[in-house]
């Protein structure tokens, strides 16, 4: 089971990850894109690097906006698995 990253270890995750934001126990991401079929675009793309690694973010489709959260539910919050799931959403986004 992976091992939930203390404080210190979320904070400095996110201070090299600007454009999320600590959710509780999760990690979360808003990221507003073109048009609805390019948000789509996005959680296919995150689909698919998910089920690669084997951890899924849960994922809010609202038109063209999409949230992302980062969770290890097995550990009960935050682990390096998130951490390096949102840098590869960042990538995903980044990549349009």
């Amino acid at each position: 089971m992976a091992e939930l990253l203390s404080e210190t270890e979320i904070s400095e995750a996110l201070n090299k990850l600007p454009y999320w934001q600590r959710a509780g126990d999760a990690l979360e991401r808003t990221a507003e894109l073109g048009d609805f079929p390019q948000a789509i675009a996005v959680v296919n793309r995150v689909a698919e690097i998910a089920e690669g690694v084997n951890h899924h973010p849960d994922m809010d489709i609202r038109w063209r906006t999409v949230t992302f959260r980062c969770s290890t539910h097995s550990a009960g919050g935050i682990t390096a698995k998130d951490v390096s799931l949102a840098e590869q959403i960042d990538g995903t986004i980044d990549a349009l």
